[in-house]
């Protein structure tokens, strides 16, 4: 009964950090080619630090035939497009105030957030 009790609490444990604890590491967009990828249900990198006032231009490439993986939202800046599947797409984004922009697919299960400093 033990075990299984410590097993429990070992995967109650797992599951708190893995949807609210765990921060992947931050990519930065600047001088050198940041390609966003998306595959096995993510977003890489799903963090991107991006310069305040100034466009920029996202590039995705969709390996994910999953159909949520298609459309790419950014709700803040009213941004819909579609991703085709294994070729990269541009996004232009205009100048962003300082703050955090999240993107997402249409179902909201890949995920990503742009912070602007």
């Amino acid at each position: 009964m033990l075990i299984i009790n410590s097993v429990g609490v070992v995967l109650i444990a797992l599951i708190i950090w893995w949807f609210w604890l765990y921060k992947p590491k931050e990519a930065e967009l600047g001088e050198n080619d940041l390609v966003i990828t998306v595959e096995n249900g993510t977003y890489s990198p799903s963090r991107i630090k991006v310069p305040v006032g100034e466009p920029v231009e996202l590039k995705f490439i969709r390996k994910d035939e999953s159909p949520c993986s298609e459309t790419l939202l950014i709700p803040e800046l009213q941004i819909s497009d579609t991703l085709p599947l294994n070729k990269l797409k541009s996004i232009q984004l205009p100048a962003l105030k300082s703050g955090e922009y999240a993107f997402h697919c249409q179902m909201q299960m890949y995920r990503g957030q742009l912070t602007v400093n």
